[in-house]
């Protein structure tokens, strides 16, 4: 079974993270959309509300799972019998950011392999750092979320 584990904060889930989960679907048998919770960093949303949000934009996707955990991902994968890591590529810093990580992780543990998918040309900008930024100024990100979280995420009802 083709099991992969797609790792990220999602603080919050943008259309660029949907359209790479959507693409690679047809790859894998399963996708654990796994949320890091790192301790010493401050989160716009809290880990359950990203969690429930995520769980519902996938709602009718057999496929996906959703997990929070801590610590390295490759012992997450580890320990879900995960052989894959979806990573997406926006640019190039990203690609030797990503591929330093996917090196380490080999290391760690050679029967585990990093995919890297390249982001739709049109969704590369998007990124939740930028999100965020936009929503603590007030901005509109309407564009950038999916319409299932769309309000919630505007409305900031959720925050830490």
């Amino acid at each position: 079974m083709r099991v992969a584990v797609f790792p990220g904060s999602f603080d919050p889930i943008h259309i660029g993270h949907v359209d790479m989960i959507q693409r690679a679907l047809p790859l894998f048998d399963q996708i654990i959309i796994g949320i890091g919770v790192n301790s010493q960093k401050k989160y716009l949303f809290p880990v359950e509300t990203r969690k429930s949000w995520i769980e519902e934009i996938f709602s009718n996707e057999k496929k996906i799972c959703v997990i929070k955990y801590q610590g390295l991902t490759i012992d997450f994968c580890k320990q879900h019998h995960a052989n894959f890591i979806l990573r997406g590529l926006r640019t190039s810093a990203d690609f030797e950011f990503e591929r330093a990580i996917a090196q380490m992780n080999q290391a760690l543990h050679r029967d585990i392999e990093t995919v890297f998918l390249i982001a739709n040309p049109s969704l590369s900008m998007i990124s939740s750092s930028i999100v965020r930024d936009i929503l603590l100024h007030r901005g509109d990100v309407a564009q950038f979320v999916p319409e299932e979280i769309e309000d919630r995420v505007m409305l900031n009802e959720d925050r830490e």
